[in-house]
């Protein structure tokens, strides 16, 4: 299960697009020392997100009786 959330990930690049070097996350002010540091989260986010999601997907055939 991800640590983090889509809505976390669009937080994050919401604060990088807007230049912003401090957020405030779950009722408390978060401040980034540079654009260095909000990058590695970002990535570390979408690392997370992407080991949430089913290595493999199921997908079912359709058949049909012929008729």
């Amino acid at each position: 299960m991800a640590t983090y959330t889509q809505q976390d990930l669009a937080n994050i690049k919401a604060i990088i697009s807007g230049g912003l070097d401090q957020a405030m996350i779950a009722g408390e002010m978060v401040r980034y020392r540079n654009l260095n540091d909000l990058r590695r989260i970002q990535t570390m986010i979408e690392a997370d997100l992407e080991t949430a999601r089913p290595a493999v997907s199921l997908v079912y055939a359709a058949t049909s009786r012929g008729l």
